[in-house]
């Protein structure tokens, strides 16, 4: 096996070059047209073309020869961009759900074993939340956290509590391991999540998750406000409201794939890793083919993707 030698950064410098030029050209690239576009000693070429295809980033067609781009680069794109996207698409729909409640409204992301607020619509008036975008939460004492601990395997919840600790934020706050599990399970069953003073006391919070359409969640949709805001009688409406701009689960055993949420539907993309490709394409082969090549405005037509959905509150 040949052997490169350059130094590390030359030959990330490379690599990256190469996937450049396999991402202008379509039909893909040869190992010889690599070398003679790039500069770049055949050898070397080989050996670089080699590491990504192992690594998912290219794929070689056996017929051709050629390189072209591989399903991992689409994942990472995804990655990148799937926070931004979802921020931009909920927040008008956050505004309209402040509008309606009267309460402050967030928008988080499971990151690193923390809850991080992307987005962020304050509520008129004089009680202000004490949060700003990029601020990190605890899970387990905020409602925003409880929803995307709650699609979780099991084992996963118990290494972030392992890992990041269950402080305790008030009396209120849920210490205990089991109890935690056992509240994530209420989550589960009831589609949304609350914070009755367990992180900050005097405030109560609503959350729900946001879902793509593996049925992942991928972010969790919450509102803040006092006690008096959310008493037993603000409550029903608070929830609904919630609800309906973020529909999880607990009202359908499938994600909403029926055209007849179009009409009041905003999408955002993220792109399929390997594995959740292989999964949708085995549920849901018809859907796939008929969506990817849609050309109409409110779908993205990108050959690998899937899409969260927002239901407005008009």
């Amino acid at each position: 096996m040949a052997v490169m030698e350059t130094s590390p950064a030359t030959a990330v410098e490379r690599a990256l070059n190469i996937l450049e030029a396999a991402a202008q050209r379509r039909e893909g690239l040869t190992n010889a047209e690599i070398s003679r576009k790039l500069g770049i000693p055949k050898s070397s070429a080989s050996y670089i073309l080699r590491t990504l295809e192992k690594r998912s980033y290219l794929r070689r067609e056996t017929e051709t020869g050629r390189y072209r781009l591989g399903l991992k680069v689409l994942s990472l794109g995804g990655d990148a961009q799937t926070n931004l996207d979802v921020a931009h698409v909920a927040l008008p729909f956050m505004r309209s759900l402040v509008d309606k409640i009267r309460m402050t409204s967030h928008l988080a992301v499971l990151d690193q074993g923390e809850a991080v607020y992307i987005e962020k619509v304050e509520a008129p008036g004089f009680f202000k939340v004490n949060t700003w975008v990029g601020r990190r939460m605890f899970l387990h004492s905020t409602s925003v956290g409880k929803c995307l601990l709650a699609w979780l395997p099991k084992h996963e919840v118990e290494t972030i509590a392992k890992q990041q600790g269950l402080k305790r934020r008030t009396p209120e706050t849920i210490t205990s391991i089991a109890k935690l599990l056992a509240d994530l399970e209420r989550v589960k069953q009831s589609g949304y999540a609350v914070d009755d003073e367990e992180n900050s006391l005097g405030a109560r919070c609503f959350g729900a998750p946001i879902f793509d359409t593996m049925g992942n969640v991928t972010a969790a949709l919450g509102a803040s406000g006092t006690l008096t805001q959310t008493d037993e009688a603000n409550m029903p409406r608070i929830i609904e409201a919630l609800d309906r701009l973020a529909r999880g689960p607990a009202h359908s055993n499938d994600p909403p794939y029926s055209n007849d949420y179009l009409p009041s539907l905003t999408a955002t993309k993220l792109f399929f890793t390997e594995k959740t490709l292989g999964t949708w394409l085995a549920r849901k082969p018809a859907t796939f083919l008929s969506v990817s090549l849609s050309t109409t405005p409110s779908s993205v037509t990108l050959p690998f993707f899937t899409m969260i959905w927002m239901e407005g509150t008009a």
